[in-house]
């Protein structure tokens, strides 16, 4: 598994900015950066497709011929697994089938299960996670609003509240270019505002997803580096 699947959407720019960068970066990260440059590629028109669990508990979650992969608290969004564009491909929650779909070629798509009961069929809330940042140089943030009842989700710095993101409908997500940083976040509804999360210290080409989740009178806000699963030929 790799944090890479930046190098995917934008594969020259990526190795263009990233060979200049590598002399300011420390040598572990800098043989890592190489790693990501030279490995194989999935082939053209292939998408990349991952499930978060906004819930609390965890969800065993299997997407196509990708690993398992346990989703909680801490980890609330699997990787984007590797599927062929336009052709169906199947998912398992709790080692068994929730169905499948297709999505579009070329395209990145974060999951949301939702269930009605206990005994009902599973169905999925499609995030469209493409046309993110374009800059290899900056890490990106994508900020998702994964409440039912919040009709604006924000996200800010905290204490201060200079804000990131603001308006983001339910179901939906927003993203930006950031200079690598530590910070502190929070998300907000109105005037309910979630504990402060801390922000890593990102590196340049890091992708970092940030879920509200929770209420519109009670926010949680959860963070965790984006991930995609190692392509093999």
């Amino acid at each position: 598994m790799t944090s890479v699947f930046s190098a995917v959407r934008r594969q020259a720019l990526f190795t263009l900015a990233g060979l200049a960068a590598l002399s300011c970066l420390p040598a572990a990260h800098a043989e890592g950066t190489l790693a990501q440059l030279y490995a194989a590629r999935p082939p053209a028109g292939s998408s990349f497709v991952r499930v978060v669990h906004p819930d609390a508990g965890s969800l065993r979650v299997k997407i196509a011929d990708g690993p398992e992969q346990t989703l909680s608290g801490s980890k609330p969004a699997s990787s984007y697994a590797i599927v062929k564009g336009d052709t169906l491909f199947a998912i398992q929650l709790d080692g068994k089938s929730a169905g499948s779909m297709k999505v579009a070629p070329g395209s990145f798509t974060t999951l949301v299960p939702q269930r009605q009961g206990k005994n009902a069929a599973t169905r999925f809330t499609a995030i469209d996670d493409s046309g993110g940042s374009q800059d290899a140089l900056k890490a990106e943030l994508r900020f998702y609003n994964l409440t039912t009842d919040c009709p604006q989700g924000s996200l800010e710095v905290a204490p201060a509240g200079t804000p990131l993101f603001t308006g983001v409908a339910p179901a939906a997500s927003a993203s930006r270019s950031i200079n690598p940083v530590s910070a502190q976040l929070s998300a907000s509804c109105a005037k309910a505002v979630s504990a402060p999360l801390a922000l890593p210290q990102l590196q340049p080409g890091d992708h970092y997803s940030l879920f509200m989740t929770g209420t519109a009178a009670s926010p949680v806000l959860r963070g965790q580096a984006s991930a995609t699963d190692t392509y093999r030929p």
